[in-house]
């Protein structure tokens, strides 16, 4: 991934607004932050990552809808993880009985949870290794189940809660298991 990380130390107590202040002031980049307080700038996807990003995200929020069963986001959205990290899945889903109550009133704040699902789609600068720790931190913090499309290797990982990984071909049909029940979505779809 071609990141750029800034240490944070002397003012390592960045606060959520300033942070959200940051990220108003450069539209052009997204941020995430580290759980040691590093701050991650990502650089603009292309035309491709941007359109599977999307695709993701519509497949899921049009299962979502129908079934009611919770909100969907997009990446744009910031989720505070228990060890203190803001992560911006490319897609994520959060089941309606574990919204805060209120939590689409007010103010627009991160969401200070883990998402049940959690999907990346690897761009063509991202590294497949860092992609890969990022997909254990959600799994360590309490993402259910995440879902890593590798787009140059024409494969997806799918990690779970039970801390089992499972590498599947293109030609594989991806499950949201018990966690989006009866969601279903053709990798192929996403490459």
């Amino acid at each position: 991934m071609n990141t750029a990380q800034v240490g944070l130390q002397p003012i390592s107590a960045l606060s959520d607004d300033e942070l959200m202040l940051i990220s108003s002031a450069n539209p052009e980049l997204q941020f995430e932050r580290n759980a040691d307080g590093t701050l991650v700038i990502m650089p603009p996807t292309g035309g491709i990552s941007s359109n599977r990003e999307l695709k993701a995200g519509a497949y899921l929020l049009t299962w979502v809808e129908s079934n009611n069963l919770g909100e969907v986001f997009s990446s744009s959205a910031g989720f505070r993880l228990a060890n203190s990290a803001l992560r911006s899945p490319d897609a994520a889903f959060v089941a309606k009985d574990r919204l805060p109550k209120g939590w689409d009133e007010g103010e627009d704040r991160f969401l200070d949870l883990a998402p049940d699902l959690a999907i990346e789609i690897r761009s063509k600068t991202d590294s497949l290794s860092q992609l890969q720790a990022k997909m254990q931190e959600y799994i360590a913090n309490g993402v259910k189940l995440a879902w890593l499309i590798d787009r140059q290797n024409q494969q997806a990982f799918v990690y779970r809660s039970d801390l089992s990984i499972t590498q599947y071909p293109a030609t594989a049909i991806l499950s949201g298991e018990d966690v989006v029940p009866g969601f279903t979505l053709p990798l192929k779809s996403l490459l």
